[in-house]
């Protein structure tokens, strides 16, 4: 059962987020920013207008969820009382309390949340490494993990593009992830990720080690500005859909996109090739990708501007020993992030989506690296 302390400090955290999160101004301010979208002519600017409504929206969700802990509070001082009168049993006011910490943590962790891309959706793009079919097997349940989480925080994911793997698993997959703070905390799940297991596709059943990538990039919207020249475009299209039967696309609805450009900062020139076969309409099609296309090129414009920081993702990062930053290890029942030591035991509950913990230890030590700067 929690105790008077454990409810006073509750208490305590609650007040804190009032004041570093200045609730107060912010009802003020969302006040003043709707009346704004109230205007006759709101809407003939449409750029302007999503980019309004999209902060009215972000002022809400600090105030609603604000709110949320605010009544959860009450809720637990009104349980406490009723306790000592016998109306409320033990466990009952417990499940309070662990409901109510955990709205705490999730506003403690989103504040740690302040840059301008952190609040956009992701596009995340899982790769598997050498190793055939363990690898490609090892990928197809790191897009089970991912798919997961995003089902547990409400998150909308869309497959933009999957190339399955010869016999099992997968060799990539790019998902679109819509929420907010959606890149904020996926962006810590940047990097390579080893599993070590028992193969089942191991004869002599060995012990095997495989690597997948995972990329993480912020998905843009229309209220972002990203210049995109048309004349480094490039278009294919071709047939997507399965092996055959019935699932196969009779029209060219797939479509791979290049840009080739010069990097402005570099010189150097690159190509940018993406594919997406999301739905079976050709011009949709084409609209995904390009969206994916200003996500890529706004986020190398955000590697320029924190050139000086921790890159937030190294698109050079070899799929080999030593550059990993989670291991997975199957037969030992144990998962381990190595920048931030954070390990557990609960393999399963890990790989069914529950990365909160690991992605709380990665955001508190970047930012306590980003304060000591």
């Amino acid at each position: 059962m929690i105790t008077y302390d454990q409810l006073k400090q509750a208490i305590e955290r609650k007040d804190a987020l009032r004041h570093y999160l200045d609730i107060d101004s912010k009802r003020i301010e969302v006040e003043e920013e709707e009346l704004r979208t109230h205007v006759p002519d709101f809407w003939e600017h449409q750029k302007e207008a999503q980019a309004q409504m999209k902060k009215v929206k972000q002022l809400h969700q600090w105030i609603d969820s604000y709110d949320e802990v605010d009544k959860a509070v009450g809720e637990l001082q009104l349980a406490w009382d009723f306790l000592k009168e016998g109306l409320v049993e033990e466990e009952e006011l417990d499940r309070m309390y662990t409901d109510l910490i955990a709205k705490i943590e999730d506003m403690e962790l989103r504040n740690m949340l302040r840059r301008e891309e952190d609040s956009l959706g992701a596009v995340l793009k899982i790769n598997s490494g050498a190793g055939g079919t363990e690898s490609q097997d090892w990928a197809s349940m790191l897009m089970r993990m991912y798919l997961r989480y995003c089902e547990d925080r409400g998150y909308k994911t869309a497959i933009a593009n999957i190339l399955e793997g010869d016999e099992a698993g997968i060799k990539s997959v790019t998902i679109e992830v819509d929420g907010p703070m959606a890149y904020g905390y996926l962006k810590s799940e940047n990097g390579v990720h080893r599993l070590v297991r028992v193969s089942p596709y191991n004869a002599q059943g060995k012990r095997m080690t495989s690597f997948a990538s995972v990329f993480v990039t912020p998905l843009v919207d229309d209220t972002i500005e990203v210049h995109v020249d048309p004349a480094l475009l490039s278009w294919d299209t071709f047939r997507s859909g399965g092996a055959g039967g019935q699932n196969v696309n009779k029209v060219e609805s797939g479509v791979r996109l290049r840009y080739q450009f010069t990097d402005p900062y570099t010189g150097e020139k690159e190509e940018i090739l993406i594919e997406n076969t999301e739905t079976r309409d050709q011009p949709k099609n084409k609209e995904n990708a390009m969206r994916q296309l200003r996500s890529i090129l706004y986020d190398k414009e955000l590697q320029h501007r924190l050139a000086e920081q921790r890159k937030i993702e190294d698109g050079k990062m070899k799929i080999e020993w030593g550059s990993q930053i989670r291991s997975y290890v199957f037969d030992d029942r144990r998962v381990k992030d190595h920048r931030t030591g954070w390990q557990t035991s609960d393999v399963n509950a890990v790989m069914d989506g529950d990365l909160d913990p690991f992605i709380k230890a990665y955001l508190m030590q970047f930012a306590q690296e980003q304060d000591g700067e």
